[in-house]
């Protein structure tokens, strides 16, 4: 059909990457060198595989395979990964060559410039397809089969948002319902042929098996794309992905970010060396000052220890600096507002939340990640389990030191099932929407609450 472009909207995101690839490159040396000609040794070397490692990452991870309807965050999420991936790229050829030679200075320097082009090329490129099709270009015609209440929102879908270059052009169905319903779903195949239909979206709450099977037989001959539209308003759930077991497809309802490899490996590394910051950093100097200050204030260790949920419900000891006097109801009783178990300068230590510093080994271990739900104790899952819904979700990711429900404000006593299922809601929305941007952000809203100190934390 004439209204595809999409081979010509890859090769135009492919050129402006490889050019703003070598600008970032060139520009970088400029800066660390001087001079625009390669006159350290092996950087013309260095400045090749740039960019074939750069047009291999783009079709390793189909990065231009970019759908019209395209949140904003998806595009920032795809393009640090395939920046990701080829900083991986570079490290790995310098550390095979021994490239001790290349400056690291004008690495960094290239991705810190490429990530902000890259970025501005891809919007740039996006509002642009958006603005051309409002003016009626590289449009794609639609019809729709059915007159399921999810049919009815695709056409207002289609008929609000022109800037996704979707006309559409009629409803098919077995009774004429509405003015919008050009003909039955046996009169669909002439109008297809008639108005050069794209595609097609078949609601299968309306249209019967054997028909969805002939209308995908005569557009696989005709090339015309179909679409299922199944009704999940009900179900009210957005993560839905469909895998096939073999040729059977089979939906998904909970789509977790985590899952994907590339994303569980750039969380584990940062885990890795975030934490080793903090514990070489931090943890290397304040240990001994916060363990004496225990000792001498509290009879008992300088480390509490206890059992806690993690990742699949999997029980792990969680660690922290002891911040009450050693009592019996530790593990059953969850501190609250004014708690004579906390010791004087345990209170100082959970108002800063410097007793969850020792949770950075937690982290190195691998049983808990820097960012992410926070656990609780064996009790309290099993009880909330029971009494508040979708609280399990949870334990789909490792639990965090810190987590999106914390910097909201959501800590401390969790007696008011209220302020238990807005934690889950947040935890839950996290887990749905991870990104390592968000992962950051997170990490800032916790340091601004520790130097100001949270009202919930006791």
């Amino acid at each position: 059909m004439p209204t595809r472009y999409t081979k010509f909207t890859r090769a135009i995101y492919l050129t402006g990457d490889v050019l703003l690839v070598n600008a970032s490159f060139g520009l970088a040396y400029y800066l660390k060198f001087g001079n625009v000609a390669f006159s350290q040794p092996y950087y013309d070397l260095l400045a090749v595989y740039f960019n074939l490692t750069w047009i291999a990452a783009t079709f390793v991870l189909e990065i231009y395979h970019i759908e019209r309807v395209e949140q904003n965050s998806a595009i920032v999420r795809n393009t640090l990964r395939i920046l990701f991936l080829h900083a991986l790229l570079i490290a790995a050829f310098v550390v095979v060559r021994k490239g001790y030679y290349y400056s690291r200075e004008q690495l960094l320097t290239t991705y810190a410039l490429l990530a902000g082009l890259v970025i501005g090329w891809r919007f740039a490129c996006v509002y642009f397809f958006r603005f051309y099709r409002t003016k009626g270009y590289n449009y794609r015609n639609v019809i729709i089969l059915g007159s399921s209440e999810a049919g009815r929102s695709l056409r207002d879908f289609f008929c609000t948002h022109p800037e996704h270059g979707y006309v559409f052009l009629g409803f098919f169905c077995d009774r004429r319902w509405s003015s919008e319903v050009e003909g039955s779903i046996a009169d669909a195949q002439q109008f297809i042929l008639d108005h050069q239909v794209d595609e097609v979206y078949c609601s299968l709450s309306d249209v019967q098996n054997h028909q969805v099977s002939e209308l995908i037989q005569f557009a696989d001959n005709n090339l015309v794309h179909v679409k299922i539209l199944p009704d999940l308003r009900e179900i009210a759930h957005k993560n839905v992905k469909v895998d096939l077991y073999g040729t059977t497809p089979v939906l998904s309802f909970r789509e977790i970010p985590l899952d994907d490899v590339l994303n569980k490996f750039i969380k584990r590394a940062f885990d890795i060396v975030f934490s080793l910051l903090i514990i070489v950093g931090v943890l290397s100097w304040l240990l001994p000052l916060v363990a004496v200050t225990i000792k001498i204030t509290s009879r008992g260790p300088v480390f509490f220890k206890q059992l806690r949920s993690g990742k699949n419900n999997q029980s792990f000891w969680c660690w922290k600096f002891r911040s009450m006097y050693v009592n019996q109801e530790s593990h059953i009783r969850q501190a609250t507002r004014h708690d004579s178990r906390i010791t004087p300068i345990g209170r100082m230590l959970r108002k800063t939340n410097v007793d969850e510093l020792p949770q950075f080994f937690n982290v190195l271990i691998g049983n808990m990640s820097v960012v992410g739900p926070r656990p609780h104790m064996l009790r309290h899952t099993e009880e909330y389990s029971r009494s508040i819904n979708k609280y399990m979700v949870r334990h789909f990711v490792k639990p965090g030191i810190t987590g999106l429900a914390q910097a909201k404000g959501y800590r401390g006593d969790t007696s008011n099932p209220q302020l238990m299922r807005n934690r889950v809601k947040v935890d839950t929305f996290y887990i749905e929407n991870w990104s390592i941007l968000l992962d950051l952000k997170i990490i800032a809203l916790t340091v601004f609450s520790m130097l100001n100190g949270n009202k919930n934390a006791y």
